[in-house]
């Protein structure tokens, strides 16, 4: 990052072949429209290239994966409210969408076997609202924008996850 930083097109060019199918699958786990993901894309890389020197461990993990997936996600979510601007409902996530296998098992590495092994109980649509608000750490009207829910919906999913979450670590 310090060497895309300073304008090092090369640098820049390597961190793109290395995260952008990683951040490409999971844009379009969340968004069917490639016409939108490609943008995002492009929104994204443009984004990091210009404020690479902002970045200091700025992620939860400390890493750049972590802090382009924010950048992605935050872009989703504008181009998501674009769209709903323009009249046009956004392409929901799928509704029997599930967290990948990649995500439950580093998330258990860091939190622990029993809250993996929770997690991996819980219900797709709960699972969904965890991924968003904890792990991208989306706010619940952006929560609600990305997976195409009522605000509403995704507090009661959220409290239910709570819910169940405690009763499976109890």
């Amino acid at each position: 990052m310090r060497l895309v930083a300073k304008g090092d097109r090369a640098a820049f060019e390597e961190l793109y072949r290395r995260t952008s199918p990683w951040i490409a699958v999971r844009l379009r786990r969340r968004c069917a429209d490639d016409q939108i993901v490609a943008e995002v894309m492009q929104e994204t890389y443009l984004s990091v290239w210009r404020a690479a020197g902002a970045f200091a461990g700025a992620s939860v993990d400390g890493t750049a994966v972590g802090w382009l997936w924010t950048i992605a996600a935050r872009r989703l979510i504008d181009a998501f409210r674009r769209r709903a601007h323009h009249a046009e409902p956004p392409p929901a996530a799928a509704a029997d969408a599930v967290v990948p296998p990649v995500e439950d098992e580093v998330l258990a590495g860091v939190v622990g076997d029993d809250v993996g092994d929770a997690l991996r109980q819980l219900a797709p649509e709960l699972r969904q609202v965890l991924q968003a608000m904890v792990l991208d750490g989306l706010t619940v009207r952006e929560t609600a924008v990305l997976l195409g829910v009522p605000e509403g919906t995704v507090k009661t999913r959220a409290r239910r996850a709570r819910i169940a979450m405690r009763e499976a670590l109890s």
